[in-house]
């Protein structure tokens, strides 16, 4: 059965929760990217969200509920931005069209994933479990594109191909999140969209 962690609220307004929350994961992004999650206090947490403390625990009840909405907010975009990507018949042009969007979701969402990957293991073993479930979830979605791609013979590669390289689009993806520090200044975010997706579909040994 599939975990999904309640982060009660004793706000009853589901529009305000929702509002609020938002503020708090921008306000938690910058400041656990800048600080580490160990190091900052819930305290600064309401503070870089633009609230009191006594707000900030009208919705969350603890530090990890804050880096659990990070997590399950970035998953729940990835699934917004690719569900059109999902209803496209399975051929190249749509594996190309769904790649773009995820990496332009990094793009936009790059101190996110990487606060998620440096600061995932302080959550809870439940709702770790529940955040590694979702990561595999991201993966599925270009599997299915991947694989409908070889079924209707746009790409050649075995079926035990199928899963290394949805894993593989996941991560060239979030390359762009941890290393945009060596390769921003060379590359636009279209620039490594082009180039990651040629190498991905074509590969980087010459043809003879």
């Amino acid at each position: 059965m599939q975990f999904k962690r309640e982060v009660q609220s004793s706000v009853k307004d589901e529009n305000l929760i929702e509002k609020r929350r938002e503020q708090i994961i921008d306000g938690a992004v910058k400041l656990f990217k800048e600080k580490g999650f160990h190091r900052a206090t819930t305290r600064e947490i309401a503070k870089a969200a633009g609230f009191s403390i006594g707000t900030l625990y009208e919705y969350i009840r603890t530090k990890e509920d804050v880096l659990y909405l990070v997590c399950d907010s970035i998953y729940n975009e990835v699934q917004s931005r690719l569900s059109t990507s999902m209803d496209q018949e399975g051929n190249v042009e749509g594996l190309r069209s769904a790649i773009d969007t995820y990496f332009h979701l990094i793009d936009d969402m790059s101190d996110e994933f990487v606060v998620m990957y440096q600061e995932s293991k302080s959550l809870p073993k439940d709702a770790l479990q529940y955040v590694l479930k979702k990561e595999m979830e991201m993966v599925s979605l270009f599997k299915r594109l991947i694989h409908a791609c070889v079924k209707s013979g746009e790409l050649r590669i075995t079926e035990e191909a199928v899963d290394i390289a949805a894993h593989h689009v996941v991560i060239q993806g979030q390359m762009w999140a941890f290393r945009r520090w060596a390769i921003q200044s060379q590359y636009s975010i279209d620039a490594f969209i082009t180039l990651q997706t040629d190498q991905l579909l074509n590969g980087i040994v010459k043809s003879s």
